[in-house]
């Protein structure tokens, strides 16, 4: 079996590639967490993915199946992030970028979701009647204050807020803005190299890799027999009840 991740570019489309990060330093009422709790943690939720080394005060761990289900309960990465929440005295952020085109991610402090944050709700979906407008964007001070970087609050929001041009700019980049201003580690925009080294982080031996929560050729006899029935769920939406609206309005009916 590949031990390889579901990311892929081909034509218009992105990259596609989520993953979970750990604060170790700890929450205003919780003390420093060591990164073998969070591999614990991972483990016992039966984790599939690469977990690094501490970078920056950050645990990042990359989702093997970016698109679907990566844990036990056949849960998507951003139930991933609040189950770790509940886990673990940290501060936890979620991250997933589908296709390049949208962006999504939350932040959980002291198991408490703060705010979470889609640049497009309407991507992915059949409804036409979804608008585009980024979501989220007002928990901008939120996430700044739930990473020790109240500073970056204004220039989040500023970037959060924007609605980019599909055509010209894609949301990697957009990610390595949010993750520069609240400083996790920046390689997470190259996860989709996987199970090669990461341009700009590290190198692909110096990763530890859990299929459904065991490492090695156990690992992945595990994550092979669990993904046939984790694939068979959807997962929900990052947003339950998006904003609606016409987003084409006939200027003949004034």
């Amino acid at each position: 079996m590949s031990w390889a991740i579901d990311s892929t570019r081909a034509g218009p489309e992105g990259y596609t590639y989520s993953g979970v990060a750990v604060r170790l330093d700890g929450t205003p009422s919780g003390a420093p967490v060591e990164r073998s709790e969070a591999l614990a943690a991972l483990r016992g939720i039966r984790f599939s993915g690469w977990v690094a080394d501490p970078d920056d005060g950050w645990v990042l761990a990359v989702a093997a199946h970016a698109r679907g289900a990566i844990a036990a309960g056949r849960q998507g990465v951003l139930e991933v992030g609040a189950d770790l929440a509940r886990r673990l005295p940290a501060t936890v952020v979620a991250v997933r970028v589908v296709d390049d085109r949208q962006l999504v991610f939350a932040v959980w402090v002291d198991g408490g979701e703060v705010g979470r944050y889609v640049s497009d709700p309407s991507y992915g979906l059949a409804q036409d009647d979804v608008l585009t407008d980024p979501l989220g964007a007002e928990h901008a001070e939120a996430f700044a204050a739930a990473v020790g970087r109240p500073e970056a609050a204004d220039e989040l929001g500023e970037l959060l807020a924007e609605e980019f041009d599909a055509e010209s700019v894609i949301e990697s980049e957009r990610l390595l803005g949010v993750l520069r201003l609240l400083g996790l580690p920046g390689w997470l925009v190259s996860a989709a190299s996987l199970p090669r080294d990461v341009p700009g982080g590290p190198r692909a031996r110096d990763l530890t890799r859990l299929g459904a929560g065991r490492p090695g050729f156990v690992g992945r006899v595990a994550e092979r027999a669990t993904q046939i029935v984790r694939n068979r769920r959807r997962l929900p939406p990052a947003v339950v009840d998006p904003p609606r609206g016409a987003r084409d309005i006939d200027p003949w009916l004034f």
